[in-house]
């Protein structure tokens, strides 16, 4: 067992690409859910908007790079405004049905050869990420050596993807501190106590679902960037899922629960198919008990065991406050 390689590789991927677009997507519905009580299910479909938008706007109609984040960012709105408009006066389970079918339709629709022309249908699209690119100042790999490493190109796509996670909780944390992030928590806590002191708390909604679109989107750009590429298999409902469980192991309702949940759960989730690989591979765990091709789904299943373990224990997650927000997990 190399066990120099699985800590090197696992911490490349807990503070990578692939975190930043979790932590973001998290982030997003800890406005949703952790702070507003919203029961978001189609993170995935603010991401594959914001990432398509971007893609699009450059490789099919030969724009600017940066019009295509903003008409990203423009679009992500559009959709929170286009789901929240009938859902958000009714139940919490209705935009929760309504969001992860629209995530769905979103994929399959620019998925569809009809519009093969603008997304690229299954294939996707390439070729949007060069105005970006040529503004990396990394010329080689970047990182601690003998310890971690990582491509100039995936440098470049970490340094911009923090500095957003950065800016997201600064604005997180600002909004939570004001009037309208204690109006938010208190719709979260009973939504019709806050009516009846003559709170719109339909507007309120309305607004943190926009935020937390936003943010969703933003997640969209870096899974975007990170690979020069966007294909709907990209935005799958699991990407959803995955990011509620980094909201979870992190702590909901808590500014920083995002960021530590995505690096803990990308730590873990390579460490497992490392060590599970490399223990098949060199005969630590015998075949008859579980082969080389298995190996890769234990993870899944150990993380899914030690969700289910923190849900029991410790349901408002590792870094979560009891008295700000508690799932009942019973």
């Amino acid at each position: 067992m190399d066990w120099q390689n699985i800590f090197s590789l696992a911490l490349q991927q807990g503070l990578g690409p692939s975190a930043v677009v979790y932590c973001l997507a998290a982030i997003g519905l800890n406005v949703h859910f952790g702070y507003t009580g919203l029961l978001n299910f189609g993170q995935a479909g603010f991401m594959a908007i914001g990432g398509y938008a971007m893609a699009s706007v450059v490789s099919t109609w030969g724009l600017p790079f940066w019009l295509g984040v903003v008409v990203g960012l423009l679009l992500a709105v559009v959709l929170a405004l286009l789901l929240g408009v009938p859902t958000l006066r009714l139940r919490a389970d209705y935009l929760a049905i309504v969001t992860i079918a629209a995530a769905e339709i979103i994929r399959q629709t620019v998925g569809s050869v009809s519009l093969l022309e603008y997304f690229g249908g299954q294939d996707g699209l390439t070729g949007f990420s060069d105005s970006f690119r040529s503004l990396n100042p990394f010329s080689g790999s970047i990182g601690i050596p003998g310890v971690v490493s990582w491509r100039a190109n995936d440098a470049w796509v970490m340094l911009v993807g923090w500095i957003l996670v950065v800016i997201c909780c600064l604005i997180v944390w600002l909004l939570m501190r004001s009037p309208w992030g204690r109006v938010l928590k208190s719709i979260r806590e009973d939504e019709d106590a806050v009516r009846s002191l003559g709170k719109n708390v339909y507007s309120y909604k309305m607004q943190s679902l926009i935020i937390g679109g936003v943010f969703g989107a933003l997640a969209g750009f870096i899974t975007a960037l990170k690979s020069a590429a966007i294909n709907p298999s990209f935005f799958a409902t699991d990407i959803t899922f995955f990011a509620y469980t980094v909201l979870l192991v992190g702590g909901a309702a808590r500014v920083l629960g995002p960021v530590a949940g995505a690096i803990i759960f990308w730590f873990l989730l390579s460490f497992l198919d490392l060590f599970f690989t490399q223990a098949a591979a060199t005969g630590l765990i015998p075949e008859s008990i579980m082969t080389s091709n298995q190996a890769s789904l234990m993870r899944f299943i150990f993380m899914g065991l030690a969700l289910m373990l923190l849900m029991i224990f410790r349901p408002q997650g590792i870094f979560g406050d009891r008295k700000e927000l508690a799932l009942d997990a019973r």
